[in-house]
């Protein structure tokens, strides 16, 4: 069975940081591109950042460039968010997933092209 799962969320104050981690089981993605999305109650899932399989590209939107970095370990299946300078607006659930299609190295930003998820993980940032 393959399974995505995230870990490292919570509460923090504004400012901080937090150090997400996605481990990959049943199958290698290590050919695959992945990335964080994130989903606020009532709201959209929306895209955080992506990584291609190599680490080699990375890409982010306005409101995380600068304070957020994904990486990744290959050999170890794994796949990271570090998060700084948090704001109250990057509270919610955080999700990662893996993107396994013919992309013919593009890496997606829709999280419609991505096939695996995770079950997510909360990340609350409030004095």
């Amino acid at each position: 069975q393959v399974q995505l799962v995230e870990s490292g969320g919570g509460l923090v104050q504004p400012g901080g940081s937090l150090r997400l981690s996605c481990t990959a089981s049943g199958r290698t993605f290590s050919t695959d591109a992945m990335a964080w999305f994130r989903q606020a109650p009532g709201k959209e899932r929306d895209f955080v950042a992506a990584i291609s399989w190599s680490g080699g590209w990375t890409y982010y939107p306005d409101s995380v460039k600068g304070r957020f970095t994904i990486s990744r370990d290959n050999v170890k299946n794994t796949v990271y968010l570090q998060m700084n300078s948090l704001k109250t607006e990057d509270s919610a659930v955080y999700y990662c997933a893996a993107d396994t299609g013919p992309r013919f190295g593009r890496v997606s930003r829709t999280a419609g092209d991505y096939d695996y998820w995770g079950q997510g993980t909360q990340v609350t940032v409030s004095s």
